[in-house]
């Protein structure tokens, strides 16, 4: 093992033991409930298989087959959740085929972030995490299940549905994706259009087609953001049967991995002598895995948020030190848009999941020694799935990759390190993305314009009051503030200053997205201005510096005088109300800081 990695593993450990243990120690005793529907009474049991056919309710009351739970987030709007529908028929067709049975058990919400984008109702992003998970949980809660699939793909939909799963982590789980969608207008034309756009130069005809010719059929969108990130991620974990996160929708590849992964979780449920559950599974190793996969790739900076949530559900503590520590080891190896100017099915075709993940087992940056769906050890995701006439087998992956300029080798990297920074300093703690910044932008020092609202930079963009070097103070954006909406709207105008030659930088309380992009982008800045935090404090003209290179975040006021200013307020009613926005207050109140997870299950101490 790479030394750096393995200090931050038994760090991690280390601070995690008593809550670890105290986790598995909970799981174990409801593991020894089983079978779990055996516990029901008649009428229980008989709620729960009325609607089977005949031969389904004869394998449930015999107990000694699985019974298989489909927890799905399907719906017809996301593009990249549609082709779930008909995923359970796949899924029935090959448990009946090993004697068991599944049952869809639940639904849960999936929003789409890029519908909801600089709209009222991305603000209810970041807590639709957390209800996935209670809506899972719901879905879980009437002990009928031996084993569990879970199907979904998105942004707060995976780590949602893996915190959820966690509260049943005695028994097994497995992530079902459907793939991404075939590569539609290239992403940097893309970003050329939508800059085009933000000048006024071009109108909103022109903008929704080159949208329509990007987003364009079923499938996860195409770009490296959370999304494609979620999948890079459990696949790393071993939470995929391997290979499965970038195949194609509606394709006999796609369809012949959905029904090895029900043969697979079946074989690993109680019935058939398993003994292994997703406790098991996602342990402080695959959570460093975890970790390693998304620096190496430049992946979604909802991830310094998400997967924290989803450690401390396994009773696992990690912070931003953790990701900082192994940014600084391991290698940047892929070239990604925003990282690059290729997408996910260019990733996939120059070798993909296998190569990489064999690459950084050779390197020492994966532990090896973890616990998978497909048993123990990692090395058997380094293959890629094949389908032939006689049937689904796996192939080594490519000794090299077949698209250099898109995926590397660990020995010959883009670069040494994986560009996640924390930055601190007098206006509070965050994080910075570099791997897409280019490097004489590491490092600015500027007037501060301040805005209270993401709307208000649109108006100041178009009077030219921003024609100049500035860092750009967007709060009141935070979990309790509003919670805590991706900004991901502003990109294509601090773009267009930073392409006009200006010195341009972005600090919030609030997220920047999976796309994080060219601009340096300080985020999830805490403590959060609606809590008093330094940014409540800002003024128009400070000078403010987001330096990158020493991972640092202020500005030029000594303690005193900052401190002394009176602390800025905002009306926030407007974003409290509408959109099904008054239901979430509690979530609000109750949500913890971003290296907390921004949740209202846990905080760091508890």
């Amino acid at each position: 093992m790479q030394p750096r990695v393995l200090k931050v593993t038994n760090r991690i450990i280390e601070r995690s033991r008593a809550s670890r243990q105290a986790y598995l120690a909970r799981m174990a005793a409801l593991g020894d409930q089983e079978p779990h529907r055996g516990t029901l009474s008649c009428g229980n049991l008989a709620h729960g298989f009325a609607a089977c056919q005949q031969g389904d309710k004869d394998t449930l009351k015999l107990m000694n087959q699985a019974n298989v739970a489909m927890v799905s987030a399907y719906n017809d709007m996301l593009s990249a959740h549609q082709p779930y529908h008909r995923f359970p028929d796949v899924i029935r067709e090959a448990a009946h085929r090993m004697g068991s049975v599944a049952q869809f058990a639940g639904g849960t919400p999936a929003m789409c972030d890029g519908v909801t984008q600089g709209q009222p109702g991305m603000e209810l992003s970041l807590f639709s995490r957390d209800t996935i998970a209670m809506s899972t949980a719901v879905a879980l809660s009437h002990n009928m299940f031996d084993a569990v699939m879970l199907l979904g793909i998105c942004d707060k939909i995976v780590p949602g549905l893996l915190i959820g799963a966690l509260s049943f982590g005695y028994l097994p789980a497995v992530f079902v994706p459907a793939g991404p969608m075939p590569s539609g207008l290239p992403n940097k034309e893309k970003q050329r259009v939508r800059q085009l756009y933000a000048e006024g130069k071009i109108g909103k005809d022109e903008l929704l087609e080159a949208e329509s010719e990007s987003y364009h059929s079923p499938g996860t969108c195409t770009f490296y953001g959370t999304a494609n990130s979620n999948q890079m991620l459990v696949e790393v974990m071993g939470l995929h049967v391997p290979g499965a996160a970038f195949i194609h929708p509606n394709t006999p590849l796609r369809d012949a991995l959905t029904e090895a992964a029900t043969e697979q979780i079946i074989r690993l449920s109680r019935p058939q002598g398993g003994r292994l559950g997703l406790a098991d599974m996602v342990d402080e190793k695959a959570i460093v895995n975890a970790l390693v996969a998304l620096l190496v790739t430049g992946g979604s900076t909802n991830h310094t948020i998400h997967w924290i949530a989803i450690a401390r559900a396994a009773g696992i503590i990690i912070d931003w030190n953790d990701y900082s520590e192994l940014s600084s080891v391991v290698p940047s190896m892929t070239r990604i848009y925003p990282n690059g100017q290729e997408d996910i099915n260019a990733f996939h075709d120059a070798g993909g999941t296998s190569f990489l993940i064999r690459e950084l087992l050779d390197a020492g940056y994966l532990h090896e020694d973890v616990n998978t769906v497909m048993g123990p050890g990692l090395s058997q995701y380094g293959q890629k799935p094949q389908l032939s006439d006689s049937g689904l087998t796996w192939q080594p992956a490519p000794e090299n990759s077949l698209r250099p300029d898109v995926l590397s080798s660990a020995k010959q990297p883009f670069a040494a390190n994986g560009g996640l920074k924390v930055l601190e300093g007098n206006l509070g703690r965050g994080v910075i993305k570099v791997s897409a910044v280019a490097a004489e932008h590491h490092c600015v020092e500027a007037p501060a314009v301040v805005f209270n609202d993401q709307n208000e930079l649109k108006a100041a963009f178009d009077a030219g009051d921003l024609d100049r070097d500035c860092v750009v103070v967007v709060r009141f954006q935070g979990p309790k503030a509003n919670g805590m909406p991706e900004l991901h709207k502003l990109t294509p105008y601090l773009g267009v200053l930073q392409d006009r030659g200006f010195k341009v930088a972005l600090v919030t309380d609030g997220r920047m997205s999976g796309a994080s992009g060219k601009v340096p982008a300080a985020i999830h800045v805490y403590p959060e201005a609606l809590d008093g935090g330094p940014l409540a404090r800002i003024q128009a003209g400070d000078l403010v510096c987001v330096d990158a290179i020493n991972g640092t975040l202020s500005v030029r006021l000594d303690e005193g005088a900052l401190a002394a200013r009176e602390v800025a307020t905002q009306d926030l009613s407007a974003h409290h109300q509408g959109y099904g926005r008054e239901l979430f207050g509690w979530m609000r109140r109750g949500a913890s800081n971003p290296e907390q997870g921004a949740s209202a299950f846990w905080t760091h101490e508890a």
